[in-house]
């Protein structure tokens, strides 16, 4: 147990300073990076064993990862939501100041859901933001709908997280 907390330690630190190390400056602020992980904390909230594949404060469990919902700590489940948002920032890296608002919605949606794949287009959303459109309201908050309904709650999500990353 204390080796795989050891280990995460040292993923996300690794990942932290060679985030650090780039010469570029980071195009969000720690004080933002941590109101991101106290946003996702309180919009996921802690996934039990019912809620399997997803651990932690919704860490999707991946092929090769050993993480069970019964053993899994709040540091453990901290640290994961670190780690991915870190992924998902090093992925946006190069949207600049739409870095943590992009980085925030992929770590719901999931990353390629915004960057498309070879079987799906590249989400409206950075279509307008590679433009230079800064009017992506309607389309961010357009990421609330789960089997194809439209949710509230999504949507209040979204609307939280705009105004809170939003940068203009």
């Amino acid at each position: 147990m204390r080796i795989r907390i050891r280990i995460l330690t040292l993923t996300i630190l690794t990942s932290v300073v060679s985030v650090r190390a780039m010469p570029q400056k980071l195009p969000y602020t720690e004080k933002q990076f941590e109101m991101a992980v106290a946003c996702i904390k309180h919009f996921e909230g802690w996934h039990g064993v019912k809620a399997w594949p997803y651990v932690g404060y919704g860490h999707q469990v991946q092929r090769g990862e050993r993480y069970s919902a019964r053993s899994l700590t709040k540091r453990q489940g901290d640290l994961l939501l670190r780690l991915d948002l870190m992924r998902n920032l090093y992925l946006f890296r190069g949207y600049g100041k739409d870095a943590m608002l992009l980085s925030v919605l992929a770590y719901n949606v999931g990353p390629y859901a915004i960057l498309g794949t070879s079987k799906r287009p590249k989400s409206r959303l950075l279509c307008k933001i590679e433009h230079g459109d800064r009017n992506i309201y309607n389309e961010y908050v357009s990421f609330c709908r789960w089997h194809g309904r439209q949710v509230p709650s999504i949507k209040f999500r979204r609307q939280v997280e705009y105004d809170l990353f939003f940068v203009k």
